[in-house]
C-alpha cells in the first residue's frame, strides 16, 4: 500500500514537473495603434500569425486615434507601447519631460496615404490643387507635414495657392468628405480604396511616392519601461521582425489572407489590391531597425512646416539595440 501510494505520488510530481518544463510564461501588453490600417500590415501578421504568442506576448491591441492620444496613453501607462509616428516621442522630448518615450523599432518607411478626389483625375499634377482646399489632418501630424511638404517640392504654398483644412480629426477625415467637404482628402487604407471602389473618392495620388523615405511609423515605450522591460520589448521587435520577413517572402495574397481576420469587413480581393500597391511602393521596413538620416529627414520636414524649432538628438530618442538583435538571431 505505501509502495502504491509512493508510485502514486512520484507520478504527480513528474506529470507537474514536466508540465511546467514546457510551459513559458505569458506576458500581457497593451498595444495602442494611432489607427487602424492595412498600412500595418506586418503588424497584423505578427498577431495572426503567431509570432507574438511564440514570444511569449499576449498584445491587447487599442484603437488610440491619433498619435496625440497614442502618447497620452503611453505617459499615462494606460498602453505599455504606443504605435504612431515618431514625431510623437521629438514633441515629448522637446518639452523637457525627463521620463521621455524612445523608439525601439520602426515599421514603415513612407507616408502610407493617398490623395482622393471626387472625380477621376488620370492625368492629374500637383497644379490641379491650386485654388481648390484639402482635407489634411490634424496640425502638428506627420500625415499633414508630409502633405505640405510634397506640396512646397512643387512649388504650392499651402495658405496662399491651396486651403489645407486641419480641424477635422484623424479618423473623421473620410466621413467630412464624404458630407461634401473640400476638394481632395489624404485617406489611408483601406478606407481609400473602399471609397474608389464605391464611386465617391478617387486615388490620384500617393503621398509616399511623393514624399520619398522617412520614418513615418514606429514602435515605442516610456525610457523607464524599456529599462525594467528589456525582455518584453526584445521579444515583441522580435516578432515584428519574424512579420518583416515572413511578408519578404510571401505573396500579395497571402499577405492578404494572414490579415483578413483583422479587417472583417474588407473583402480578400480589395486587401489583396492594397498589400500589392503598399509592396510596389516599397511601404514596410525590411527590419525594425531605424536609420539616423531618416529620423533627421522627418525633423526636416517638421522644422519646414514650422513645428519644431530644435533637432532631437537621435541617440537619445532611438534604441536600436533590440532591432540589431533581432536581425542577428532570427532568420
Amino acid at each position: 500500500m505505501k509502495i502504491m501510494r509512493c508510485l502514486v505520488l512520484l507520478s504527480m510530481v513528474t506529470m507537474l514537473i514536466l508540465s511546467g518544463c514546457g510551459t513559458k510564461e505569458v506576458k500581457e501588453i497593451t498595444l495602442n495603434e494611432v489607427t487602424h490600417s492595412i498600412f500595418y500590415a506586418p503588424q497584423y501578421v505578427a498577431i495572426n500569425k503567431g509570432f507574438f504568442e511564440e514570444e511569449g506576448l499576449k498584445i491587447t491591441l487599442v484603437n488610440g486615434a491619433g498619435a496625440d492620444k497614442v502618447m497620452t496613453a503611453v505617459l499615462s501607462g494606460q498602453a505599455d507601447i504606443g504605435f504612431s509616428g515618431p514625431e510623437a516621442c521629438i514633441y515629448v522630448y522637446n518639452e523637457g519631460k525627463e521620463d521621455y518615450a524612445v523608439v525601439f523599432a520602426q515599421l514603415t518607411k513612407r507616408d502610407g496615404s493617398f490623395l482622393v478626389a471626387r472625380e477621376p483625375m488620370p492625368d492629374f499634377k500637383w497644379d490641379d490643387v491650386r485654388g481648390k482646399m484639402i482635407i489634411g489632418g490634424r496640425k502638428g501630424g506627420v500625415p499633414l507635414m508630409t502633405l505640405e511638404y510634397v506640396l512646397k517640392q512643387h512649388n504650392i504654398i499651402p495658405g496662399k495657392d491651396v486651403e489645407i483644412d486641419t480641424s477635422v480629426q484623424f479618423a473623421l477625415m473620410g466621413g467630412a468628405f464624404l458630407s461634401g467637404m473640400g476638394d481632395f482628402v489624404t485617406l489611408f487604407e483601406p478606407v481609400a480604396s473602399s471609397f474608389e471602389k464605391e464611386g465617391t473618392g478617387y486615388i490620384v495620388a500617393s503621398m509616399g511616392e511623393a514624399s520619398g523615405e522617412i520614418p513615418y511609423t514606429a514602435y515605442y515605450a516610456k525610457k523607464s519601461y524599456i529599462e525594467k522591460n528589456p525582455e518584453i520589448i526584445q521579444a515583441f521587435t522580435n516578432a515584428i521582425y519574424k512579420a518583416q520577413l515572413w511578408i519578404e517572402r510571401s505573396s500579395d495574397r497571402e499577405v492578404a489572407e494572414a490579415i483578413a481576420e483583422s479587417f472583417p469587413d474588407t473583402n480578400l480581393e480589395l486587401l489583396e489590391t492594397v498589400v500589392r500597391r503598399y509592396k510596389e511602393q516599397d511601404t514596410w521596413n525590411k527590419t525594425p531597425v531605424m536609420k539616423e538620416e531618416a529620423f533627421n529627414r522627418l525633423q526636416e520636414v517638421m522644422k519646414e512646416a514650422g513645428e519644431l524649432a530644435e533637432f532631437a538628438p537621435f541617440d537619445k530618442l532611438v534604441d536600436n539595440s533590440f532591432a540589431e538583435n533581432a536581425v542577428k538571431t532570427i532568420k
